[in-house]
């Protein structure tokens, strides 16, 4: 562990999803807490922020005024993208400017995206097996559609930044190879997932040291390797494969990602942004708020803050 501080608190914010209190691609993964408990809990485990969870209230001043309270930020909102499916592309981008407008609202920078176009991390299908692999035609959609959404962010002043994911198109380091080799680097950015990657069979610590310059938001999430070999021998669904246990939070020592090399990696070439702390659980088998402070204690154990 660190005895100095990786990141200067005027540059990097910690912060964390609610999928560690629910659940908001599986409304079936919810033991009941509401809105509030939730981000009470998120200030008193120590994060800057959070994202945008479906409890949420929708209206932005309302939102901001909460956070507020708690002494609470938004970090991103996360917008699914559609350039890869027939029709979907006009829908996709107004979709996009609406996240736009709510951001510059909430005071933040960093918008998602993820393509979800035949993505299989949604149905009830073996994840791995039923993901899409694109066309060139289709690569070609998707890449035009992201320079235009990270142009129409960059001229506002925001980020555009790229979440690969497991069960879509953009999932494994060759896809994001890509996806990084054919878009505009001064305005499609990309989010790293440690979870998600390693999960595709990836390295979270190679990807990170090739695109260190080019990731402008951190999704910090563990893997549980005994569950992720039975997730993938079982060939499981992403909802079962959560249900199972298989992801879980940095500082979890069931967890065998090492975050520490990564962490360093960014404060080594001076990130500014925010790093969040994401696990989709089970809220009733992985208790809330415990493991939002371990991950908390964890990151301030590590970085020095």
């Amino acid at each position: 562990m660190t005895s100095t501080q990786m990141f200067d608190a005027e540059s990097v914010s910690f912060g964390v999803t609610p999928t560690l209190w629910w659940n908001d691609d599986f409304l079936d993964i919810d033991s009941g807490i509401p809105f509030e408990q939730c981000v009470s809990e998120m200030a008193l485990a120590g994060f800057d922020g959070c994202s945008v969870g479906h409890k949420y209230p929708t209206d932005p001043q309302e939102l901001k005024e909460a956070l507020a309270l708690r002494g609470l930020r938004v970090s991103e909102p996360w917008t699914s993208t559609y350039f890869t499916i027939n029709a979907m592309a006009e829908k996709t981008v107004a979709d996009f400017r609406e996240s736009l407008a709510f951001i510059k609202k909430m005071g933040g920078t960093d918008l998602v995206v993820a393509e979800l176009g035949g993505s299989s991390h949604q149905r009830p299908v073996a994840l791995v097996e039923n993901r899409p692999i694109f066309t060139d035609d289709q690569w070609e959609a998707l890449v035009t559609g992201l320079d235009h959404l990270g142009d129409i962010a960059q001229n506002e002043g925001m980020r555009l930044c790229y979440h690969h994911h497991m069960g879509t198109g953009v999932m494994t380091r060759a896809d994001i190879d890509r996806l990084m080799d054919s878009t505009d680097p001064e305005k499609v950015f990309m989010l790293l997932d440690t979870g998600h990657l390693m999960y595709a069979g990836d390295d979270p610590l190679a990807c990170a040291e090739a695109y260190v310059d080019r990731i402008k938001h951190l999704h910090l999430k563990n893997i549980r390797q005994e569950f992720l070999e039975d997730a993938l021998k079982e060939q499981l669904s992403f909802h079962d494969a959560i249900e199972s246990g298989v992801f879980t939070v940095p500082g979890d020592p069931e967890g065998c990602i090492d975050f520490e090399p990564i962490l360093q990696t960014f404060a080594d070439a001076n990130f500014e942004g925010w790093i969040v702390v994401e696990a989709e659980q089970d809220p009733a088998k992985a208790h809330p708020l415990t493991y939002a402070k371990m991950a908390r204690e964890y990151l301030r154990d590590v970085t020095g803050r």
